[in-house]
């Protein structure tokens, strides 16, 4: 399983040319919007319920929860779900292309320091009209390099197929070299 992994990890940094996140995301502020929220000061923990809503920048989070941390540099990290049926989801901006990332899943973390996103069951990301989907995705907004894997930890529901899936749309030949 691990040897067909590599060749799909590869083709699916492959697909887009590179056009790297919103850089002056990372310097916007945090905000985040909810029907509750709790606050633990001392040991940097939030906790936001109910129709949550962050925005950085460009990025965009949305769930039923929200768990933000924040390590002693400054950074934060969350944690999104949402209950029942529903997904979670982010979307964040493409810096050169002005496209964006979307994804969904049950859980969505997001490592502001690494600017990775990882999305755990019914996972799913969107770019153009390329689209990934896995039990698990890990999507990391520098280099904007997927994987995505059935990896220990993320389940799909009972009777489903556990295969990656990946569609990847074809590049026009004009598009392709004006952007090289």
């Amino acid at each position: 399983m691990k040897a067909l992994l590599a060749p799909l990890a590869l083709a699916l940094s492959l697909i887009t040319q590179p056009a790297f996140a919103e850089r002056t995301d990372r310097q916007q502020p945090v905000n985040i919007e909810a029907d509750h929220m709790t606050v633990d000061d001392r040991n940097k923990v939030h906790v936001f319920e109910g129709n949550v809503i962050l925005t950085q920048g460009s990025l965009l989070i949305k769930g039923d929860k929200l768990v933000v941390t924040q390590d002693a540099a400054g950074f934060q990290n969350g944690v999104a779900t949402a209950s029942g049926n529903k997904l979670a989801t982010f979307r964040q901006k493409r810096q050169a292309t002005g496209e964006y990332v979307d994804g969904e899943a049950e859980r969505i973390e997001y490592d502001s320091r690494n600017e990775k996103a990882r999305l755990f069951n019914r996972a799913r990301v969107t770019s153009g009209g390329d689209e990934v989907r896995g039990a698990y995705i890990e999507y990391d907004a520098i280099s904007e390099n997927y994987l995505a894997t059935n990896a220990p930890g993320s389940k799909p529901a009972v009777g489903s197929d556990t295969r990656v899936r990946a569609v990847i749309q074809p590049k026009s030949e004009g598009k392709a070299a004006s952007q090289q």
